[in-house]
């Protein structure tokens, strides 16, 4: 899964790295980020704009909900690869309201007899990475009248298979402009257009259980530690 990530470049980093020409309406944008991004709360994401030629940025609530679902539905921070094209409470959203969801990294934990040790994972090359991700219209379930989003995430490769058995969707980004075609609608055309990142561009190491804590916030939380 995908419980907790780190994106603490700016969102000019992100738009150049993106290719989008403009910043986020919000001028609360930058709050978006951090070393120790939690669920329940706005993060940065991208958006095709059938308006402009580019892509552009949004803020988002994480936290799946439906504008149609009522306030008691759930809110998931999350959606299974394998079953996200055809589960009614996501499918239309991925056929129609595909994401990109930048990051530095993101924190997975492994069960040990010790306890459970946090992992960072990021792009060996240090390079900017962005998560598959869906997101609905703003609904009346307290996200500020923001959009809500949910991580897609699938079985754990390469050197993340050692740690947890699942992992985001990290995309290729040669496919960045294909998974936010809003003119790829169909499950198969989708997969054929979009490639995952090779696992093998990604690095891990142990880190502080600081990051246990949601107030924890700082560079240093991407520190390697003894595991």
């Amino acid at each position: 899964m995908c419980g907790r990530f780190d994106r603490h470049v700016g969102t000019d980093a992100v738009a150049r790295a993106m290719g989008i020409g403009h910043e986020p309406d919000e001028p609360d944008a930058a709050s978006a980020g951090g070393y120790n991004i939690t669920p329940g709360r706005p993060i940065l994401t991208v958006h095709a704009d059938p308006a402009a030629a580019m892509p552009r940025l949004a803020l988002d609530h994480w936290g799946f909900h439906p504008h149609w679902a009522g306030a008691d539905a759930p809110s998931p921070i999350n959606a299974r690869a394998e079953t996200v094209a055809t589960s009614g409470y996501f499918r239309d959203a991925f056929a129609h309201r595909r994401c990109l969801i930048p990051a530095n990294g993101w924190f997975e934990w492994q069960a040990s007899d010790a306890g459970k040790q946090p992992w960072y994972f990021t792009a060996a090359d240090a390079s900017l990475i962005a998560y598959a991700g869906i997101w609905t219209e703003a609904s009346a379930d307290g996200t500020d009248g923001r959009g809500a989003c949910a991580i897609i995430t699938e079985p754990a490769r390469g050197v993340a298979q050692s740690i947890h058995p699942r992992m985001p969707l990290v995309l290729d980004p040669t496919c960045w402009a294909a998974w936010l075609d809003p003119d790829l609608t169909a499950r198969a055309d989708i997969r054929r257009a979009v490639q995952r990142l090779d696992p093998e561009a990604l690095d891990a190491w142990p880190v502080s259980t600081r990051v246990n804590r949601p107030s924890e916030d700082d560079p240093a939380l991407l520190e390697p530690v003894e595991s």
